[in-house]
């Protein structure tokens, strides 16, 4: 197994290819689009760079897979799936996170909250292949209702549940959110051998450090800050509750959703041609 990482600077995105050496076949694990916020411009120019690594290496693209529906970025997977193929992957919890993101949004009948924007929904337990390699999803709630973390090889790919030690813990606070069920997600993944490296969705150099990418079980159950060994569920919750208090709504949280819950496909064009994002005012 070959675990390339590529990191978005704009969001602080870990972005990952995982591939099999022998079969030349890969995953391209929560892609990032480029996003402008002021001007309203996408850009692929973040995500080429693994899109060029995959054809570089000579890989095929099985799979393009998310850990859930971003709320910090917009999600390119249907611009690798238009440039390598694969098919694009998320937790069944999607649809939980749908159809509370379609009211918000006031979606319509013209979209269904029932998953079928992606190709394929993952159950808890469900098998995959990349290759030759096997892989097994983990469904892992608490940060939003959707969060799967992917277990391939000796490796997991957390999504947003668990950072670095030194930064702890995903956020509960959004819509589907849930501080002891986090917590718990969070114990499934720690009850992996020790040496299972676990390879983060975001590191944003903590102190002033680099920003890293991989820990392992072991790491996190002896430094975590918020759930090493000893820190029980009620004061995980606490502290989690006290923290989420204190933090702001994320700067894409309202473009990103109405994307990531369409797979990465943007809006359709309105009867102008352009395409919009919709932000409904006091709302957060």
């Amino acid at each position: 197994m070959q675990i390339v990482p590529f990191l978005h600077p704009g969001s602080s995105t870990w972005s990952y290819v995982v591939a099999d050496a022998k079969t030349r076949r890969a995953a391209i694990i929560d892609p990032a689009l480029d996003y402008d916020a002021a001007s309203g411009r996408t850009g692929n120019a973040s995500v080429q760079a693994l899109v060029d690594h995959v054809r570089g290496q000579g890989y095929g693209l099985d799979w393009i897979l998310e850990t859930h529906a971003h709320a910090d970025h917009l999600s390119a997977a249907q611009f690798v799936k238009q440039e390598l193929g694969g098919r694009v992957a998320i937790g069944a919890g999607i649809r939980e996170v749908q159809r509370t993101f379609k009211a918000l949004y006031n979606l319509g009948e013209g979209f269904e909250p029932d998953g079928s924007q992606f190709d394929h929904l993952f159950e808890d337990g469900e098998r995959f292949a990349v290759g030759g390699l096997e892989g097994r999803v983990m469904s892992v709630p608490g940060h939003t209702s959707d969060s799967v973390a992917y277990h391939i090889g000796d490796a997991v790919f957390t999504g947003d549940s668990l950072f670095m030690p030194d930064s702890g813990s995903a956020r509960c606070d959004f819509p589907g959110g849930d501080a002891g069920t986090l917590y718990d997600s969070i114990h499934k993944l720690l009850s992996l051998p020790e040496a299972t490296r676990l390879f983060v969705c975001h590191d944003y150099g903590q102190g002033g450090r680099a920003r890293l990418h991989e820990t392992t079980v072991g790491e996190e159950r002896r430094t975590n800050i918020h759930v090493k060994d000893g820190i029980s569920r009620g004061e995980y919750v606490k502290l989690r509750r006290e923290r989420d208090a204190t933090l702001p709504v994320p700067a894409l949280l309202l473009p990103a959703i109405q994307v990531n819950i369409r797979a990465g496909r943007l809006p359709e064009p309105e009867a102008n041609g352009t395409v919009y994002l919709k932000i409904p005012v006091d709302w957060f």
